[in-house]
């Protein structure tokens, strides 16, 4: 049998690691080792199967059924045929579901439309989230290849010359271009009548007051958050803090002029105390000079000039 051509991508870089982690650590998803065929796991889709949403709902927080059951098939890396008998079987639209989740999430994007292109107008209803709104397969199929948000979870990026030849073909079979809204909204964050988070990191976060990271309406819903303006950062804040602490510590400037003035004022109290040494001697140096212009002359007319 024809293997099923994939995009290529590992299985656990497929879903977000969150909820891949989830998926592996949970109890449910270790029983499903007891599965070891195709038939096997599309029964028990059939019996344990309510929703395909990623999460489970009510006080319960882990991976969905549904969801840990796709993750078995991507395990079992499925083939053409077997992707066609879970696409088109009559038992049950979850196992349908996930047969499109599938092609979603591992399948090649070159052929996806492919896949996908037959379903766009199929009429069979069913409620693809917990909240019990109905919706046909195939409105859920062209939101499952036009989003880019899968009940808050995030789905693979479709290239955007994929994605512009299949809005030409929904123009042509005159069907909608744009999200009708049957896998929750089209951005994170969405306010839900039970404020489910999204994930257990996210349910984590509200029970301790913090935000998680994809969630933008937690912070706000918090009972327990309080608003504290965060501390400013930037990329000197080190040694902007360091630079105040040393001009903290650094003396105040001197005021040259203060201290001039200062000066001239000891000088003139030292000059009443002392006198004017300047002047004394100036005047020192005035005596001293006539008194070696009178000795030479006394020597020259006693005759010293004529010495040998």
């Amino acid at each position: 049998m024809a293997e099923l051509k994939t995009s290529g991508r590992p299985i656990d870089q497929l879903l977000e690691k969150v909820l891949c982690m989830n998926i592996l650590s949970s109890d449910y998803f270790r029983d499903l080792l007891r599965l070891k065929t195709y038939h096997e796991v599309i029964d028990e889709i059939y019996n344990q199967v309510d929703h395909v949403e990623p999460w489970m709902t009510g006080n319960c927080r882990g991976p969905s059924t549904a969801f840990c059951l796709l993750y078995k098939f991507f395990t079992m890396k499925l083939t053409v045929k077997q992707m066609h008998g879970l696409l088109k079987h009559p038992d049950s639209p979850y196992i349908r579901a996930i047969g499109f989740l599938y092609l979603r999430y591992l399948g090649d994007f070159k052929t996806l439309w492919g896949w996908y292109e037959p379903y766009l107008k199929d009429d069979e209803e069913f409620s693809p989230g917990s909240s019990g709104q109905m919706t046909t397969m195939g409105v859920y199929v062209r939101d499952l290849f036009l989003g880019q948000y899968y009940f808050d979870t995030l789905l693979p990026r479709i290239p955007v010359p994929v994605v512009r030849t299949a809005v030409a073909s929904l123009e042509k079979m005159n069907l909608p271009t744009k999200l009708s809204g049957s896998i929750g909204d089209s951005s994170r964050g969405s306010e839900e009548t039970s404020r489910r988070p999204p994930s257990v990191k996210a349910s984590l976060s509200v029970s301790f007051g913090q935000r998680a990271p994809h969630r933008a309406s937690t912070r706000d819903s918090s009972p327990i958050r309080r608003t504290i303006a965060p501390p400013s950062y930037d990329k000197d804040g080190a040694n902007g803090s360091r630079r105040t602490r040393l001009d903290q510590q650094r003396t105040p400037p001197r005021d040259e002029s203060k201290e001039k003035k200062a000066a001239s004022s000891n000088l003139a109290k030292l000059k009443d105390l002392y006198g004017d040494f300047g002047n004394k001697k100036e005047n020192i140096g005035d005596d001293r000079a006539p008194n070696r212009d009178t000795s030479t002359e006394e020597v020259i007319r006693l005759g010293g000039s004529t010495w040998r």
